[in-house]
């Protein structure tokens, strides 16, 4: 008996053993098992924020909102017949750009927000002149519009298109999708670009001045001109969370640091010792070339002899790395926003408790609530079908190259 027990203790260790052996997997497969997995997330979100895209593109010709309004036209890989490989075109002249300016992805995010923002993305922010009238003023004269950059790449990429597929792919798709795969390069997340948009053949330099919002815009300011355009105060402080990778020129803040509304005192939102780390950064503000660009993801200040300008991530108590991140929030919360019209989301109480919530996990609500409002401000107010034109040249109507 005591032998038969002990032939079926060592029975069932040795079918343990073998069980355990079975289960076990060699470290290739265990990487293949977890590419196949990030694999399918990735195709889950891109699918989810396909249809997300569809549920919330909207158009606002005039600046008005419309829910009804449908895509009208625009398309998922809207070229695939007539131009196949304009979107790789773009993504890879993109990233030799990106390879020789890592600064350039908020550049092109701010060049596409101040062309959305103003009836509609249509690129009409390009245009050297209004219909050849010389006389009439455009958007890049607008004052907001002055420090913008990214135009001269967005001709870089337009031309690669046009090489490859003359004629057929718009200047505003070409910003559209630039935009998005700058964002990416950068880090932040992937969300899909429907195309199939046309160009405007006019410009707006009345609505530029107006309805663009300042740095130095008060909340309600703030709130109205996002709210004008359909977003609701989720959306308007989540898209202002694109500023965590900007640099600021010093002229767009000299008044919050010595003479804040005329008070001749600094202003009282902005906490003390960082009030005193922004007057060391823009000590030589007076030598700075006006760029306003937008564009690094350190967190330190910078300084040279020819440009005065802030890291958003200016406090190296908050770290921010290389990353798409929620720092920006987390500088709100300690009074450290650079800009007034930032810091001004925490003056109100439902826009601060928004502020709180993208500053309080690792960025991922942030991260996954800016790719749903891209996915609706690269939407707005588009022209397709016979609205507007195709461009040859960004900056000109066709019918003057």
């Amino acid at each position: 008996m005591a032998k038969l027990m002990k032939r079926k203790t060592k029975t069932l260790i040795a079918i343990f053993i073998i069980s355990v052996i079975l289960s076990l997997k060699f470290p290739s497969e265990i990487e293949e098992e977890e590419r196949a997995k990030r694999q399918k997330l990735e195709n889950e979100e891109k699918t989810f924020s396909v249809f997300l895209q569809r549920e919330s593109a909207t158009s606002t010709r005039g600046g008005v909102v419309s829910l009804s309004d449908e895509l009208h036209g625009l398309e998922y890989d809207f070229y695939r017949q007539n131009c196949p490989q304009a979107e790789s075109i773009v993504r890879s002249t993109m990233a030799r750009i990106y390879m020789q300016q890592n600064d350039i992805s908020f550049g092109l995010l701010r060049l596409l927000f101040h062309d959305c923002f103003i009836k509609g993305c249509d690129a009409s922010v390009f245009l050297d002149d209004s219909n050849g009238n010389k006389n009439r003023s455009i958007e890049r004269q607008a004052a907001p519009n002055k420090t913008l950059r990214g135009s001269n790449e967005i001709d870089m990429i337009k031309e690669e298109l046009d090489n490859a597929c003359p004629g057929v792919v718009s200047c505003a798709d070409t910003l559209a999708l630039a935009t998005r795969d700058a964002v990416v390069l950068a880090g932040g997340p992937f969300y899909p670009v429907f195309t199939g948009r046309r160009d405007s053949t006019q410009s707006y330099f009345d609505e530029a001045m107006d309805e663009i919002p300042k740095p130095n815009d008060n909340i309600t300011r703030t709130l109205f001109l996002f709210s004008r355009r359909g977003f609701d105060e989720r959306e308007t402080v989540n898209l202002l969370g694109a500023h965590n990778v900007g640099k600021i020129s010093c002229d767009f803040i000299r008044n919050r640091l010595t003479n804040f509304s005329g008070t001749g005192q600094p202003d009282a939102s902005v906490d003390h010792d960082f009030l005193n780390e922004l007057r060391l950064a823009c000590q030589d503000s007076n030598r700075t070339n006006h760029d306003g660009t937008v564009a690094s993801m350190t967190s330190r200040e910078t300084r040279n002899s020819s440009s005065a300008t802030i890291f958003q991530g200016l406090s190296a108590s908050i770290t921010s790395g290389a990353r798409f991140d929620n720092h920006y929030y987390q500088n709100l919360l300690g009074g450290r926003g650079l800009l007034f019209a930032d810091q001004q989301l925490m003056a109100d109480e439902n826009t601060a408790r928004l502020v709180a919530v993208y500053a309080s996990d690792d960025g991922t609500t942030f991260r996954r609530d800016f790719s749903r409002s891209m996915v609706k401000m690269s939407n707005l107010g588009v022209l397709t079908g016979t609205l507007g034109q195709v461009r040859n040249k960004c900056s000109f109507p066709t019918s003057q190259s």
